[in-house]
C-alpha cells in the first residue's frame, strides 16, 4: 500500500553476501584441497572460486528473497501456499544456479590470480574430478536450504532466528530494552460488521505496512497478539534519534497514506493507541519442540498497563519517564506531562507523558 523502505534490507543483503562468500570459500577450500594438486594452492584457489560462485548465487537469490516481499507482487505472493511458493522458487532459482556454474565465474577469478598456465593445469584436474552433475546437485541442495532458512527466519523473526542460531541467549541475561505496544483501534467493530476473515486481512494489511517503518528504524517485532503488536529495541540500538518514537510516527504516517485504500476495502480507517516504556528485562531462549526468545520482567506488564491508560487519559500515545530519559533526540517531539500514574500491579506510580510529533 505504500512504497517500502530498503535501508535495513540493504544491510541484510550485504550480510547475506558476506555469509555466502564465507561458506563458499570454506567449501571451495575443502574441495580444492582434495581435488587439486598441490593441495595448499588448490585450497587457496578453491576458496576464491567458491566464494565468487556463492556470492554470485546469493546476489541473485538473496536480492529476490530480501527485496521482493516488500513489493506489491511479493505481498500478493505471500497469499499462496508455502509449499507452492517454495516449489516455484526452486524451479526459478535452479536455472540461475546452473548459469552460475556454466559461466564459471569462480574458476575465471581463480585463473586471473593463478595465471594462465596454472589455470590450465587446474582445469585439467577439475575435468578428471567429480562429474558436473554432482556439483549441480550440491548447488541445488544449497538453494533449497537457503529458501528453508529464509522462511524459518521470517516465521521466527530476525531477532529470534539470529539469536537462536548464534546461541546468544542460551544463558539468560539482563538487558536494557525499549518496548512499544501498539493497539489497533476499532478492530472489534470491523469483526462484527465484516466477519473474522476480512478482519484478518485488515490486520494483516496494517501489520505489513508497519513492518517497513519497524525495519527502517532497526526495531524487532517481538510478537503479534490479536490486534496488537509489540516492538522492541535494545536501549543501545534504540537510543539514537529516539528510534522508538520515530518508528511510531512513521507507522502512523504510513497508515494515514493508506487510509483511502482501507476505506474502500474495509469501510474504515485504522487508528492506533500506543505506549512506550523502557527498563531491564531478562532475555532468554525457552521451549522444547519450538524454541523462542522471550523477555521476562516488570517492564512488559507496565507497558501493557500504560497502553490501557490511553483509554482513560484520552491521549493515544504515551511515553514513560524511563523511556524518555533513555532516548537521544526526544526533544524533537512534543510532550505533555500527565504526572505520576498508578498502574495496576505496580506499587510505585510511573510518570507518564503524552507525545505527539512536531508536525501534529
Amino acid at each position: 500500500m505504500t512504497r517500502p523502505s530498503y535501508r535495513r534490507q540493504r544491510r541484510i543483503f550485504a550480510r547475506a553476501l558476506q555469509f555466502a562468500a564465507l561458506v563458499g570459500a570454506a567449501f571451495g577450500a575443502v574441495a580444492g584441497g582434495v581435488v587439486l594438486h598441490p593441495p595448499l594452492l588448490g585450497m587457496g584457489l578453491g576458496a576464491l572460486s567458491g566464494a565468487v560462485d556463492a556470492a554470485a548465487l546469493m546476489a541473485t537469490i538473496g536480492c529476490s528473497e530480501i527485496f521482493l516481499p516488500r513489493t506489491r507482487f511479493g505481498r500478493a505472493l505471500r497469499r499462496a501456499p508455502l509449499v507452492l511458493v517454495l516449489a516455484a522458487k526452486v524451479v526459478v532459482y535452479l536455472p540461475v544456479a546452473a548459469a552460475v556454474l556454466v559461466c564459471e565465474l569462480g574458476p575465471r577469478a581463480a585463473a586471473l590470480v593463478a595465471g594462465p598456465e596454472t589455470a590450465q593445469e587446474f582445469a585439467r584436474q577439475i575435468q578428471s574430478g567429480p562429474p558436473p552433475g554432482l556439483s549441480f546437485a550440491i548447488v541445488g541442495m544449497a538453494v533449497y536450504f537457503i529458501l528453508l532458512l529464509r522462511q524459518s527466519t521470517l516465521l521466527m523473526g530476525e531477532c529470534s532466528a539470529g539469536g537462536i542460531a548464534l546461541g546468544d541467549y542460551r544463558r539468560p541475561r539482563a538487558e536494557e530494552r525499549f518496548f512499544l505496544f501498539i493497539d489497533i483501534v476499532g478492530s472489534t467493530p470491523v469483526t462484527e460488521r465484516l466477519g473474522p476473515l476480512p478482519v484478518h486481512a485488515y490486520l494483516d494489511g496494517i501489520f505489513q505496512l508497519a513492518s517497513d517503518p519497524v525495519d527502517e528504524h532497526d526495531g524487532d517485532v517481538y510478537q503479534y497478539v490479536g490486534d496488537e503488536m509489540v516492538i522492541t529495541w535494545t536501549v543501545a540500538n534504540g537510543r539514537a534519534g529516539a528510534r522508538p518514537l520515530a518508528c511510531l510516527f512513521a507507522i502512523e504516517a504510513a497508515l494515514a497514506r493508506a487510509a483511502p485504500e482501507f476505506e474502500r476495502e474495509f469501510g474504515t480507517v485504522p487508528r492506533m493507541r500506543a505506549a512506550l516504556h523502557a527498563g531491564t528485562v531478562v532475555t532468554g531462549e525457552v521451549g522444547g519442540s519450538r524454541r523462542a526468545i522471550v523477555f521476562h520482567g516488570d517492564v512488559m506488564n507496565a507497558t501493557s498497563r500504560m497502553e490501557n491508560l490511553t483509554r482513560t487519559l484520552g491521549h493515544p500515545f504515551l511515553v514513560s519517564e524511563e523511556a524518555r530519559a533513555r532516548m537521544d533526540g526526544a526533544e524533537s517531539y512534543a510532550f505533555t506531562d500527565l504526572g505520576p500514574q498508578e498502574l495496576r500491579g505496580k506499587q510505585a506510580p510511573v510518570r507518564v507523558y503524552a507525545v505527539a510529533s512536531t508536525a501534529a
